[in-house]
């Protein structure tokens, strides 16, 4: 069994070797209220969802709890007060079943979903590289086997997600927003208004100047037409995503040209995004890169890929002390 609860959503799933039987994931409506994930209201929320959650996967998978023969969960990277709920609750569920305890790395599990035994997948082989793009991380990662992966580059400072997120909130879309700029960036132009691309090192990412020449460009246009937002929103969301995919396929060539690494994956959440999707799979034509896409229910946060990196762990008999404590901060190399 794995339990995830990173963030803002509680979840559970059953494995039976690399295969998964249930993944059920319960989302947090309440922070849509606040336009953002507000951490106290996060953890108590995982404690009223847990035992539902867990008790839901264990009925889905058709199995009983005593069938068990390891819990995974995640240790990190993540809102410290929603780890330790499920960090407490994993611990104490292992106690009670005497089974093994696997703690698990969230930016490794993410990179690993893409080895659950699913046929709407493939596999890639090592060494792969995967871009990792979610609300609080954007790294490029040269992964050499299941638990040696070196960081090639990352955000200097905010992450992909939040930069769709933020400028979601700039155009009054309700929180999460990276989901409704795809939805409405399908419907415009995407070269309806150019936004500059930050100037950092080849395998570096950059995302706050662009937030920030963003804001002021809506800011702008709305002092001389009140209704410019609304007039030109798909075209707005088709220009801004246009440029996030832009600079992250720039990184990703750079990465390529310094490896030779042609065997490309994408993972978390922003990897949902309809546009990355279609431009990843037209670079395996553009640039003979072999493309590596995660089905849809394993790139946001889920047990799922908590599990397939717990089984991994466990063949390699890699089991944790029962007093292994949560880690807000955790690099995908730790």
């Amino acid at each position: 069994m794995a339990i995830e609860s990173s963030c803002d959503d509680t979840s559970a799933a059953v494995l039976c070797n690399d295969k998964v039987l249930s993944n059920v994931v319960a989302n947090q409506g309440i922070h849509s209220a606040y336009g953002g994930v507000v951490p106290e209201l996060a953890s108590r929320a995982h404690q009223q969802n847990i035992i539902p959650v867990v008790q839901q996967a264990i009925q889905r998978a058709n199995i009983d709890k005593n069938q068990l023969k390891a819990i995974a969960f995640t240790r990190g990277p993540g809102l410290m007060g929603s780890l330790l709920v499920g960090t407490s609750f994993a611990k104490s569920f292992a106690q009670g079943l005497n089974i093994p305890l696997i703690p698990v790395n969230h930016m490794q599990a993410h990179i690993l979903a893409h080895f659950i035994n699913d046929e709407t997948q493939k596999k890639p082989p090592f060494p792969f590289i995967c871009l990792t793009i979610s609300g609080g991380h954007t790294q490029i990662v040269k992964i050499a086997s299941y638990f040696d992966m070196e960081i090639l580059g990352e955000t200097l400072d905010d992450a992909a997600g939040e930069a769709f997120d933020k400028s979601a909130k700039i155009l009054g879309l309700p929180y999460p927003g990276g989901p409704l700029i795809d939805q409405y960036a399908k419907l415009g132009n995407p070269n309806a208004y150019p936004f500059t691309k930050p100037r950092v090192g080849p395998l570096s990412f950059s995302f706050s100047g662009l937030k920030t020449g963003i804001l002021r460009f809506i800011q702008k246009n709305v002092q001389q037409n009140p209704n410019f937002i609304k007039e030109n929103r798909n075209d707005i969301c088709a220009s801004i995503q246009h440029t996030i995919v832009q600079i992250l396929m720039d990184k990703l060539k750079n990465a390529v040209k310094q490896t030779d690494i042609k065997h490309i994956a994408i993972a978390g959440g922003v990897s949902a995004n309809s546009e990355i999707r279609k431009v990843l799979t037209e670079s395996q034509d553009k640039y003979g890169w072999t493309t590596y896409i995660p089905t849809f229910a394993y790139t946001t946060d889920n047990a799922a890929m908590i599990g397939i990196t717990g089984y991994l762990s466990y063949i390699q008999n890699n089991y944790s002390e029962i007093n292994n404590v949560a880690t807000a901060r955790l690099k995908v190399s730790e």
